[in-house]
């Protein structure tokens, strides 16, 4: 066992015998993955001592990565352990390990782990077959974010050159493999934010080749974007300020910033409602504040109800700062999330989300969706999205609007698949956009 790592998840002794009689048991209860498993493990640690060590090695890896793609997870954090113990120059499997430490809430293991992995490698190559082009992705490895990479940049069709720069020497940035167009997918200008030095720098040595310029990223902050959108027609936002150290100045910041309850208070970095609070009182206030951790951020809060008693908050992407229905989400509850809205099941929901897909201008307004359309051209981004509700006077209020905006294709034939058609859209005009830009460079 590695010194990084907790104790392993089962009692069972890594010799080869035990592995063998192992095998032989799995067998005899009909799971063939587990016996095939334990025979490659066997195989390894005979091997261990020898120069075919590293290869056993990285078999009993792939084992784990299958139980890793599985979603059985305690199962392959055993597989990864040999792995490592085995060859612990492995990359690839320190950062699946990280995933799967990170996943069981044990953050400091999953840090360990992942530093472990990018002190090995910070350059990861997908690819197969014959792509169309070769495309550099620029990543914060201590975070992900929720740029769908997979939707925009698939692989086989194109090549992916994951980069992680956060860990990268400046040096290393002219050792990179070629490539026809790379993608700032660091999206989240809070996670940008300490790699903002850096990211100017690549930026010069890409030139034109780099899609979503970090200044462009930076500038959609949640404290700085009401100053982003501000002066466009039929556009609202609600002031916000950024609060870096949580003392008993946190209150005079606000009352300065002249926002008033109710208020909202949430961690910087996060999406998805976490962490959010809602403060209608003085005594919840100074609850969340003494609860929250620095930085954080303290915004007014808007109560955009409709005339049903319901709250509906809309997403559209921007790609090449065109504007695609992504979708609606219609909640009884102020913090309106799609997975949490209520829309399984209730037919109204669906309907009305789908006429939006169909004809966003009819559903909107001619002057919401002007805004939103102006919302893009202002982002100025060549991936991003808004997530916004439409007040009675047609102007829309902007929740939020940045570059690191999910979208994701529904399973065919269930009640949501009606947005695939949609998600389609988005996953073609990014494809367009890339072939013209690689086309350029």
């Amino acid at each position: 066992m590695t010194d990084d790592l907790p104790t392993a998840t089962t009692d069972t002794t890594d010799t080869p015998a035990q592995h063998r009689h192992e095998a032989q048991r799995a067998r005899a209860e009909g799971d063939e993955l587990a016996a095939l498993a334990h025979l490659i493990a066997a195989e390894a640690l005979e091997a261990r001592a020898g120069s075919a060590g590293s290869q056993g090695a990285a078999r009993v890896a792939m084992v784990a990565t299958g139980y890793f793609m599985k979603g059985d997870h305690a199962r392959a954090q055993r597989w990864y352990e040999l792995a490592l113990d085995l060859d612990a120059a492995q990359a690839t499997a320190w950062q699946n390990l990280a995933a799967i430490h990170e996943t069981a809430g044990r953050g400091g293991i999953a840090d360990r782990c992942r530093d472990r992995a990018y002190a090995l490698q910070r350059v990861y190559v997908e690819s197969s077959g014959e792509p169309v082009r070769r495309v550099l992705l620029l990543c914060a490895a201590r975070s992900a974010g929720n740029v769908p990479i997979d939707l925009l940049v698939p692989t086989p069709h194109n090549a992916r050159i994951k980069y992680a720069i956060d860990y990268a020497e400046p040096r290393e940035d002219a050792t990179l493999p070629p490539f026809d167009l790379a993608f700032n997918a660091i999206g989240d200008a809070d996670i940008a934010a300490p790699l903002e030095a850096r990211l100017e720098q690549f930026a010069r040595v890409a030139a034109r080749g780099l899609l979503n310029a970090p200044e462009r990223v930076a500038a959609t902050r949640r404290d700085r974007l009401p100053a982003l959108l501000d002066g466009l027609q039929d556009v609202q936002t609600a002031p916000c300020i950024r609060i870096d150290a949580a003392d008993a100045h946190a209150q005079a910041r606000i009352e300065a910033a002249g926002l008033t309850l109710p208020l909202l208070v949430r961690p910087v970095a996060t999406h998805g409602g976490e962490g959010l609070v809602r403060c209608d009182t003085r005594a919840e206030l100074d609850a969340a504040l003494a609860r929250v951790s620095a930085p954080f951020y303290v915004s007014a809060f808007r109560d955009t109800r409709d005339a049903d008693d319901s709250y509906r908050k809309y997403r559209m992407i921007f790609v090449d700062r065109k504007p695609y229905p992504y979708h609606l989400a219609i909640s009884p509850h102020w913090m309106v999330h799609y997975f949490s809205a209520g829309m399984e099941g209730v037919r109204w929901k669906r309907e009305e989300e789908a006429r939006f897909l169909a004809d966003p201008v009819a559903a909107l307004g001619p002057a919401a969706m002007a805004a939103v359309a102006a919302i893009g051209l202002r982002l100025d981004l060549d991936y991003a999205g808004v997530d916004f509700t439409r007040l009675p006077d047609g102007s829309v209020f902007v929740f939020e609007a940045n570059a690191t905006m999910l979208v994701h294709r529904e399973r065919p034939g269930s009640e949501f698949a009606h947005k695939n058609t949609g998600v389609q859209r988005i996953a073609d005009a990014f494809e367009a956009m890339m072939a013209a830009r690689a086309r350029r460079v």
